[in-house]
């Protein structure tokens, strides 16, 4: 039954705690000046970021290389494991590279594409053995030069590897020896000489059906020093130490055949700081 209106109404008293305060469009303010306030700071962080993206960060030197910069003290740049520096040079002596910068980039460029050469084939047999280090070495030093690697390149050590005194595979194999180096430092640079360290990854071994000596990779560091003779980087002196080596991967090796096919496949690289 409804009740009629000269009923009496009961009016309930909330705690303090408990009563709820009316909303009104008032309090809503606050909130919307908060968000007001957050977009206007996030314009201006965005606007900050866009100017400064293309301003030059201080020892980003172009003609300085990292390795440089971090022996000076200051901290690596971030792009120390990237490709850096000046093109790749267009002018050759025997398959090798030559007339680089005189520039310590100059230098790496010399260093990484001369280690390519000594970690090559070619070393292995004589007659190409001598051009290369006739292409690559200050000739005041290529007699000695030449002499060491004799030596080094001996009947003997060809013999371990599978080939004649001549340093030519047994018919049906195919012998590999390629370097790929990773990265270059300097670690004494002037104008006159400079010595360069290049971590290099090699492949050495015989391909084919009857083949005891399968292709392997090994890594190692060439230190290299070279002398600007006028109009270009030579070699004066080199030598190796063994790695730093990665964890091997965990992944099938190739056959043979695939590993000849690869190598035939594709081919090498001349190399630029």
């Amino acid at each position: 039954m409804p009740l009629s209106d000269d009923q009496p109404h009961t009016r309930t008293r909330l705690p303090v705690a408990e009563q709820t305060t009316p909303v009104t469009g008032r309090q809503a303010r606050p909130l919307r000046t908060l968000l007001a306030i957050l977009g206007v700071v996030t314009l201006l962080v965005v606007a900050v970021a866009i100017a400064n993206r293309d301003k030059a960060v201080p020892d980003r030197n172009p003609a300085a290389s990292s390795g440089d910069r971090a022996r000076n003290g200051t901290a690596p740049a971030a792009d120390r494991t990237a490709a850096t520096g000046q093109q790749p040079v267009t002018t050759t002596a025997n398959g090798i590279a030559t007339g680089y910068p005189h520039t310590d980039q100059g230098a790496q460029s010399a260093a990484a594409n001369y280690a390519v050469a000594l970690g090559s084939t070619d070393m292995f047999r004589p007659d190409t053995r001598h051009t290369v280090l006739a292409t690559l070495a200050d000739p005041t030093v290529l007699p000695t030069l030449q002499s060491r690697l004799d030596q080094a390149f001996s009947p003997e050590t060809n013999g371990r590897y599978g080939l004649d005194a001549q340093g030519k595979a047994a018919k049906g194999l195919t012998f590999i020896s390629r370097t790929i180096p990773i990265g270059t430092d300097v670690a004494n640079y002037s104008d006159t000489g400079t010595k360069v360290d290049v971590w290099c990854n090699s492949l050495v071994g015989l391909t084919g059906e009857v083949s005891n000596i399968p292709v392997t990779e090994s890594w190692y560091t060439l230190n290299v020093t070279l002398r600007w003779t006028g109009s270009d980087w030579k070699l004066i002196d080199f030598s190796r130490k063994a790695g730093p080596a990665p964890l091997p991967a965990d992944q099938q090796a190739a056959t043979s055949e695939e590993i000849t096919d690869a190598v035939q496949q594709f081919g090498g690289f001349r190399y630029a700081r």
